[in-house]
């Protein structure tokens, strides 16, 4: 199933929607396309465009934002998709400060690794191994990083996510 990003009124990013929901959105007035996809929805009426971001009519007050959920899609796109040791493809999450020597499953201590290293690391201290970090793990913050945690971001929502926090994950 596709899926639409819905903008407030403001342009900031609320989430993400089906196709379906966008287009039901759109042909109520509640919202308007701001860009549309290259779907095409055939009816025996004609067709219709599917929308790729929409923007609400009317601006929705969020009142309470959530934190970004501790997810590996979210540490991937975090990291870049890439190990935070040697710049190779990740394939798995790495505790900086491993579980068994009292590392917790938070932000600061969660990375990206490649198999390799994740591997030759195991339950060691990087001080152990001699190795550095390209970057130091942070809790990601911004609106945009509700959409890119989820890890079903569309090359077109970009220049929409990019103000609200995203340029670190969309390379």
């Amino acid at each position: 199933m596709r899926q639409s990003l819905v903008l407030n009124a403001t342009y900031e990013p609320l989430g993400v929607v089906s196709d379906r929901r966008a287009l039901i959105l759109v042909l109520n007035n509640r919202a308007i396309t701001v860009q549309e996809s290259a779907h095409i929805l055939k009816h025996p009426g004609g067709a219709v465009v599917l929308p790729a971001v929409i923007r609400l009519t009317k601006y929705i007050r969020v009142p309470y934002r959530h934190a970004v959920p501790l997810t590996r899609r979210a540490i991937f796109a975090r990291d870049g998709g890439r190990c935070v040791y040697c710049d190779a493809p990740a394939t798995s999450i790495d505790h900086v400060l491993p579980r068994s020597r009292g590392g917790s499953h938070a932000w600061e201590n969660v990375v990206s690794a490649c198999h390799r290293c994740n591997h030759v690391k195991a339950d060691r201290m990087l001080k152990d191994l001699g190795w550095r970090m390209r970057h130091k793990p942070i809790e990601p913050a911004g609106a945009a990083w509700r959409i890119l945690g989820s890890g079903r971001a569309d090359p077109t929502w970009v220049q929409y996510l990019e103000p609200y926090g995203a340029s670190s994950a969309i390379a």
